[in-house]
C-alpha cells in the first residue's frame, strides 16, 4: 500500500482535475460536439498527408505538397510569387494547427487511464521492494546453513575428484606415448604390403584423436598426416585392384565374340554396298545401313551389353558377400560383448547415490568417480586386448623403455599384429578391419557401381540410337518397325533392370522421346488422310467390303484388333450395302469406314507401345472431334457445295451423316474401356474426353435431326400459307404435302433405324398440324359440322392415310383433333 500522505495528495490532485471537468452528460454532448467539429477541421488536411506512404522524399508527393510551377521569378512576377509562398505558408501552419489540436483532445479525452496507469505502477514498484528484501534475507540465512553444514564434506570430495583427475592425465600420457609410435608402425606395415593393418592402425588411432585425446597441441597435425597415409594406401589399393578388374572385364564377352567397337565394325564391313574408302567415319557407315541391318547391328550391341552387365555383376556379388559376411561376423561379436556387459552390469551399482546429487563445476561427484574407474579399466583392458599373446606387456610406468615389436603376420593366417614403439601392441583381426558403417557404405557402393555399369550400357545405346536418328530415320519407320524397335528396347531395359536391381532411365528417356515423335507422326498422317477422305467425300451411301465387316465383327468379339487378312474368303465375298453392327444396320460413307480402321490402328498402337497411351489418347480425341466438326462444316454448314461441288444438301445427305455419327458414338464407349484399362488409375480423369465427345455427337445428330423438320416446316408454311377450302377433295396443297412426305420417307427410311423415322415424322406431323391450324383460324373455319368443316376433314382424312400408308408409319398416332380450335 501507498504511503497515507502520498495517497491523499494524489487523490487531491484528481478531485480538482475532475472539478475542472464538466459532468458526464454535459461531457459527452461536448465530445460529440467536439468530434464533428474535429471531423470537420480535419476534412481541411488534403488527403495526402493522411497517407501512411507520405514521405517528401518522393518527387511527386514533394511537387503536390509545394507547387513549384506557382513559383517562378522570371518575368516580373516575384510580389506574386512571395504572396503565393506566403499564402501557402500560411495554409501549412493551419494544417499543423488543426492536427496539434486534434493530437491535444485525444490525450485530454484519455486522462483518466493514463492516471490508474501511474497508481498501478506506484504500487508495483512497492510491491518489488518488499520482495527484493525478502530474497535478501534468505539468501542469507542459506549462506549461514552452508558454511555451518556443507563447506567441510564438500572439500572432501574435491580433493577425491582433484585425485581421479591426476589418474586421468596420467592415463591420458600413457596414451599419447602409444599413438606417438603410430605412423612408424604404418610405414613397417606398409613395406610389407600389410594394407588392411595398417589402414586399421590408423583408423583406431584417429578414433583415439577424436575422441580421447581431442584438443591436445602437439598432435594437431597428427590427423592431417594420417588422412595422407590413408589417401596414399587408397590409391595403392585402386591400383592394384583397378589392375585385377581391366584384366577381368578385357576378356572376350564370348568364345568367338570381339569387343563392342570391333562388332559394329565387323558388321558394317560386311555390308557390300558400302563403301569404306568413301566413308570414312563409322558412324556414317552406320547410317547407310537399312533398318533390318541397323536392327540385327542393334540386336547384337544389346546383347553383348547384357553379357557385360552380367560378368560386372558377377564380380561384384563376390565382394558383396566378402562384405555381409564380415558383417555379420561383427554382430555374432557385438552380441557376445553385449552379453558379456549385461553379466557386470552389477559391479557398477556399488556406489552410493545419495552423493549423485552433489554437483561440482557441473558434474556429478558419482559420476566424476565412476569415469575415473571406467577410464582405468578401459585403459587396461585396451593394453591386454592389443598385446600381443607371444610378448610380455610393455611397463606403463614409463615411455623410455625398450620397444616391443613383432613379426606381421602372413598373409594366410586370420590376425596381423604390429607393435608401436610406445609398448602397446596392436592386432588387426578379420573382425575390426571397418567399422559397421564403413562395411555398410561399401556394400552400397558396390551395388552404385553396378548402377553406374548399367547406366554407362544405357548412355552407350542411347548415343548409337541418336547416331542414327540425326538424318529422321527412326521418325520414318512404319508402324510394325516402330513397334519392334520399342519391343526390342523394352526387353533390353527389363533385362538390365533384371540384372542390376533398378531401372537405368536414359535409353527409356530416349524411347519416350522418339515414341512421342512417332506417335506425332502417326497422328498428323492420319489426321490428313481423314481429312483428304472429308474433302472428297460426296456424303452417298457406300457398299461395305467383307474387310471391314471382318473388323466390326472382331471388335463385336470384345477384343480391338485389327484382324488378320483372309485373302481368299475375302475376295470370294461380295460387298454388303449395309454394316451389320450386333445386330443393326448402319448405311454408311466410305470416309466412316476407314475411321473405323484408323481408330483401331489408334487402340493397337497402344497395345504395342503402352508408354504413349495417354499421348494417344490425347490424339484420338482430336481426331473424333475433328471428323464431328469437319462432318459439320460440310453437311450442315453445306460446306460440300464448293468443296465437293454437290448441288444440294439433300435430305438423304442429312440422314447418312446422321447414322454416321451414330456408328462413331456405339464405338466411344468400346474405346473409352480399351484405353481405361491400360492407364493408370491417378490419369483416369483424362477420359472425360470421351464423355465430352459422347455430349458433342449427339448434339450434332440433334442439330441434323432438327435440320429435317425445319426442311419440312418451311414447305408446310409455303403450302398451307395458300390453302383455300373449297373443292375439290383432296385438294392441291394437300396431294403435294402427300407427295413430299413420301419423298421425305423415301429418303430416310432405308437410312434410319425404325424408330428413329417414326420419331422424325413424329416432330414433322406436329409441325404439318400447328401450321394447319394457323391457316384455318386465319381462314375462320371451325370444327361446327359445316361444309367447310367436312372439306377440311376430308382433306385431313387424305393426308392421315396417305402418311400412315407409307413403310413403318402404319401405327403412328397423329392424333389430328389438334388441328381445331377449341370452342369459346
Amino acid at each position: 500500500m501507498l504511503p497515507t500522505k502520498i495517497r491523499i495528495k494524489r487523490e487531491k490532485i484528481h478531485e480538482r482535475c475532475k472539478n475542472i471537468c464538466p459532468p458526464k452528460d454535459t461531457f459527452d454532448r461536448t465530445l460529440v460536439h467536439t468530434h464533428d467539429k474535429s471531423r470537420t477541421d480535419l476534412e481541411q488536411v488534403p488527403k495526402i498527408f493522411m497517407k501512411p506512404d507520405f514521405a517528401l522524399d518522393d518527387s511527386l508527393t514533394f511537387n503536390s505538397v509545394l507547387p513549384w510551377s506557382h513559383f517562378n521569378t522570371a518575368g516580373g512576377k516575384g510580389n506574386r510569387d512571395a504572396a503565393s509562398s506566403k499564402l501557402l505558408q500560411e495554409k501549412l501552419s493551419h494544417y499543423l494547427d488543426i492536427v496539434e489540436v486534434n493530437i491535444a483532445h485525444q490525450i485530454s479525452l484519455r486522462s483518466e487511464a493514463f492516471f490508474h496507469a501511474m497508481t498501478s505502477q506506484h504500487e508495483l514498484q512497492d510491491y518489488l521492494k518488499k520482495t527484493s528484501q525478502a530474497v535478501k534475507m534468505l539468501r542469507d540465512k542459506i549462506a549461514q546453513i552452508d558454511k555451518v553444514m556443507c563447506e567441510g564434506s564438500l572439500h572432501i570430495l574435491r580433493l577425491a575428484l582433484t585425485r581421479n583427475n591426476c589418474v586421468k592425465v596420467y592415463n591420458k600420457l600413457k596414451l599419447m606415448a602409444t599413438v606417438h609410435q603410430t605412423q612408424p608402425t604404418v610405414q613397417v606395415l606398409l613395406s610389407t604390403s600389410e594394407f588392411v593393418g595398417a589402414l586399421d592402425l590408423i583408423a583406431t588411432t584417429q578414433e583415439v584423436l577424436q575422441q580421447e585425446l581431442q584438443g591436445i597441441h602437439s598432435f594437431r597435425h597428427l590427423g592431417s598426416q594420417l588422412c595422407e597415409l590413408e589417401k596414399l594406401i587408397d590409391k595403392m589399393m585402386i591400383a592394384e585392384f583397378s589392375t585385377y578388374s581391366h584384366s577381368d572385364l578385357n576378356r572376350p564377352l564370348e568364345d568367338d565374340c570381339q569387343v563392342l567397337e570391333e562388332c559394329v565394325i565387323n558388321k558394317v564391313s560386311q555390308i557390300e554396298e558400302i563403301d569404306t574408302d568413301v566413308v570414312v567415319k563409322l558412324a556414317d557407315q552406320m547410317r547407310m545401313l537399312n533398318f533390318p541391318q541397323w536392327f540385327d547391328l542393334l540386336k547384337d550391341i544389346f546383347s553383348k551389353f547384357t553379357i557385360f552387365l552380367q560378368r560386372v555383376k558377377a564380380t561384384l556379388n563376390i565382394i558383396h558377400s566378402v562384405v555381409l559376411s564380415v558383417l555379420d561376423k561383427n554382430q555374432r561379436t557385438r552380441e557376445l560383448e553385449e552379453i558379456s556387459q549385461q553379466k557386470n552390469a552389477a559391479k557398477d551399482n556399488s556406489l552410493d547415490t545419495e552423493v549423485a546429487y552433489l554437483i561440482h563445476e557441473g558434474m556429478f561427484i558419482s559420476d566424476a568417480f565412476s569415469e575415473g574407474e571406467l577410464t582405468a579399466m578401459t585403459v587396461d583392458t585396451a593394453s591386454q586386448r592389443n598385446a600381443s599373446p607371444n610378448s610380455e606387456p610393455c611397463s606403463s610406468d614409463s615411455v623410455s623403455e625398450p620397444e616391443c615389436t613383432t613379426d606381421s603376420s602372413s598373409s594366410k593366417e586370420q590376425t596381423s599384429s604390429s607393435a608401436t614403439p610406445g609398448g602397446v601392441d596392436i592386432m588387426v583381426s578379420e573382425d575390426m578391419k571397418l567399422t559397421d558403417l564403413e562395411l555398410g557404405k561399401l556394400a552400397n557402393n558396390i551395388q552404385e557401381l553396378l548402377y553406374s555399369a548399367s547406366d554407362i550400357c544405357h548412355d552407350r545405346a542411347v548415343k548409337f540410337l541418336m547416331s542414327r536418328a540425326k538424318d529422321g530415320f527412326l521418325e520414318k519407320l512404319n508402324s510394325m518397325e516402330f513397334i519392334t524397335l520399342s519391343r526390342l528396347m523394352e526387353t533390353f531395359i527389363l533385362d538390365t533392370e533384371q540384372i542390376c536391381g533398378r531401372k537405368s532411365m536414359s535409353l527409356l528417356g530416349a524411347l519416350q522421346s522418339q515414341a512421342n515423335k512417332f506417335v506425332n507422326r502417326f497422328h498428323e498422317e492420319r489426321k490428313t488422310k481423314l481429312s483428304l477422305l472429308l474433302d472428297n467425300e460426296r456424303w452417298k451411301q457406300a457398299d461395305v467390303p467383307a474387310e471391314f465387316q471382318d473388323l466390326v465383327d472382331s471388335i463385336s468379339d470384345g477384343k480391338i484388333a485389327l484382324p488378320e487378312k483372309k485373302l481368299g474368303a475375302t475376295e470370294e465375298r461380295k460387298p454388303a450395302e449395309v454394316l451389320v453392327v450386333e445386330g443393326q444396320q448402319y448405311a454408311v460413307v466410305g470416309t466412316v469406314l476407314l475411321l473405323i480402321r484408323i481408330i483401331l490402328e489408334y487402340c493397337q498402337c497402344v497395345d504395342n507401345i503402352p508408354s504413349v497411351t495417354t499421348d494417344m489418347l490425347t490424339r484420338l480425341s482430336d481426331l473424333l472431334k475433328y471428323f464431328n466438326s469437319r462432318s459439320c462444316q460440310l453437311v450442315l454448314g453445306a460446306g460440300a457445295l464448293q468443296v465437293v461441288g454437290l448441288k444440294t444438301i439433300t435430305t438423304k445427305n442429312l440422314a447418312l451423316s446422321s447414322r454416321c455419327l451414330q456408328l462413331i458414338v456405339h464405338y466411344i464407349p468400346v474405346i473409352r474401356a480399351h484405353f481405361e484399362a491400360r492407364l493408370p488409375p491417378k490419369q483416369y480423369s483424362m477420359l472425360r474426353h470421351f464423355d465430352h465427345i459422347t455430349k458433342d455427337y449427339h448434339d450434332h445428330i440433334a442439330e441434323i435431326s432438327a435440320k429435317l423438320v425445319a426442311i419440312m416446316d418451311s414447305l408446310f408454311d409455303k403450302l398451307l400459307s395458300k390453302y383455300e377450302v373449297k373443292a375439290p377433295v383432296p385438294s392441291a396443297c394437300f396431294r403435294n404435302i402427300c407427295k413430299q412426305m413420301a419423298k421425305m420417307h423415301e429418303a430416310i427410311f432405308d437410312l434410319l433405324p425404325e424408330e428413329q423415322t417414326q420419331m422424325l415424322f413424329l416432330r414433322i406431323n406436329a409441325s404439318y398440324k400447328l401450321h394447319l391450324k394457323k391457316q384455318l383460324s386465319h381462314l375462320n373455319v371451325i370444327n361446327d359440322g359445316g361444309p367447310q368443316n367436312g372439306l377440311v376433314t376430308a382433306d385431313v382424312a387424305f393426308y392421315t392415310g396417305n402418311l400412315q400408308a407409307l413403310k413403318g408409319l402404319k401405327d403412328l398416332d397423329l392424333n389430328m383433333a389438334e388441328i381445331w380450335e377449341q370452342k369459346r
